[in-house]
């Protein structure tokens, strides 16, 4: 690969930084603004998830197209094209006139910020060699959680100071600042084409995104339907069926959306598996925890905010270090199977927490979380893609990405929707507060049993492949 000069090498890495840090800011952020919202524009309570669901479901279907896309068109230009499209729709939020256009905006939004995604680490896999890519794409492990963690931190003071407009032109300053330094990193990215594919696999693109529109769409509504309800059932089945057709029509195209050969790498997807761990054992903390401690604990939400810091902060300050740990001659299996013990005793040890822990118990349980996310945070992208050819390294990003967010949905829906549903069923002639309390441990119980089952997974995986 052709060298580059270290300052342009840094400027490609701060834009792509930049552009990944709006993406998960943008959803958990959005989330603080719904109350200022549906006030103003008079919406419902379901028109309002949208403005969530629509940017999650847009970005999950997408990401797996973006990155065989770049392979085809060039990294950059699909990074910048998708910079574009999620700044555009960021305008559109800020001078919506309705929820419906808000909704709308929201979902462009993700197929923009799909793009950022997968063409970015895609983009820092193609500029940087050695202890740099592992650097870089820990610091992308760190931009992306201090995203997820500073996101209700950043727009809650934006929308008390300037309304809650003001998320999404800040969202749209920030990716404009980006599209103006791109001419500038165009000049220090090699860009592999995929000789081999001159074109989109447009019918294999149609089916899997059709495939994935249904999977989270059914994963979002199954909560409210019911997951044995016929429609929730019917669209799984629908999900089903599509991604079978997918994979027979990979396995027949001479240039597929996905190249099953890349899945063939037993170390590639046990790197994969990964995220999907830190989606059940981590992000369902992330994402309810807060909750738990104002429903059971009694906390008011800053104090809860405050206590989730406990759970963040590793996810800050471990990515470097798990990189210096594999630079420094630490097998990266070691340390990747390392974060999934993390994640499995973290989430065991959370199941000693009650209405009453202090917070200084619930230190060692929440930092040990964290740690399981962090420890690999990044480590997982560099390691995955460092074994894909690099002219398939857009579409092998998109994968990854796309196992990474699908996991989230399945989680947080699943997560959400059981815990309240055990919570009604044990609340008979007992407080609300008691039955949470009760049904939260038990889906403790079952997300750090999915974790050890991903943790042998990935065991079995890396001993085959060092078999082989």
């Amino acid at each position: 690969m052709q060298q580059t000069a270290p300052a342009r090498q840094g400027l490609t890495l701060a834009v792509v930084l930049l552009a990944v840090f709006v993406v998960p800011t943008s959803i958990s952020g959005t989330a603080v603004a719904l109350p200022a919202i549906g006030a103003d524009l008079h919406a419902g309570s379901a028109s309002l998830q949208w403005v969530v669901n629509a940017f999650n479901l847009a970005f999950a279907c997408c990401t797996l197209v973006w990155g065989s896309l770049a392979d085809l068109v060039g990294r950059l230009r699909a990074f910048t094209t998708g910079a574009a499209i999620f700044t555009a729709a960021s305008v559109a939020c800020a001078v919506t006139p309705n929820v419906y256009v808000l909704d709308a905006a929201r979902a462009v939004a993700g197929i923009g910020g799909a793009a950022l995604f997968a063409c970015g680490s895609a983009i820092i896999s193609t500029a940087f060699d050695g202890a740099a890519r592992a650097k870089a794409f820990a610091l992308f492990g760190t931009v992306a959680g201090i995203g997820v963690a500073l996101g209700p931190t950043v727009s809650g003071p934006a929308v008390d100071g300037l309304g809650w407009r003001w998320i999404f032109g800040l969202h749209a300053l920030a990716l404009a600042l980006v599209l103006l330094c791109l001419p500038a990193v165009a000049r220090t990215v090699e860009e592999p084409r995929g000789a081999g594919a001159p074109r989109l696999d447009l019918r294999g693109a149609a089916v899997f995104v059709l495939a994935m529109l249904a999977l989270t769409y059914a994963i979002v509504q199954g909560s409210q339907w019911g997951w044995t309800a016929p429609g929730t059932l019917g669209l799984l089945a629908v999900a089903l069926v599509l991604l079978s057709l997918f994979t027979a029509h990979s396995r027949r195209t001479e240039a597929p959306l996905l190249d099953l050969s890349v899945l063939r790498d037993k170390a590639f997807l046990a790197y994969c598996l990964v995220p999907v761990a830190a989606s059940f054992g981590f992000v369902t903390q992330l994402t309810y925890r807060p909750t738990y401690l104002t429903t059971v604990a009694g906390d008011s939400p800053s104090t809860a905010g405050a206590t989730m810091l406990l759970l963040t902060l590793p996810v800050l300050a471990l990515p470097l270090a798990g990189a210096r740990l594999v630079q420094r001659g630490t097998p990266a299996t070691t340390v990747v199977l390392a974060s999934l013990g993390f994640l499995v005793i973290g989430d065991l040890a959370l199941l000693l927490l009650g209405p009453d822990t202090s917070t200084l118990a619930m230190a060692v349980p929440m930092l040990l979380t964290g740690a399981g996310m962090g420890l690999s945070a990044g480590l997982v992208d560099a390691q995955a893609l460092a074994l894909v050819d690099p002219a398939k390294a857009g579409m092998a990003a998109g994968f990854l990405n796309t196992l990474r967010l699908g996991s989230e949905a399945v989680a947080v829906a699943v997560f959400g929707s059981a815990v309240a549903g055990l919570a009604t069923g044990r609340q008979g002639t007992g407080t609300y507060p008691a039955a949470y309390d009760s049904a939260f441990h038990t889906l403790l119980w079952a997300m750090a049993a999915v974790c050890a089952a991903l943790l042998a997974a990935v065991v079995t995986l890396s001993r085959r492949e060092r078999r082989a």
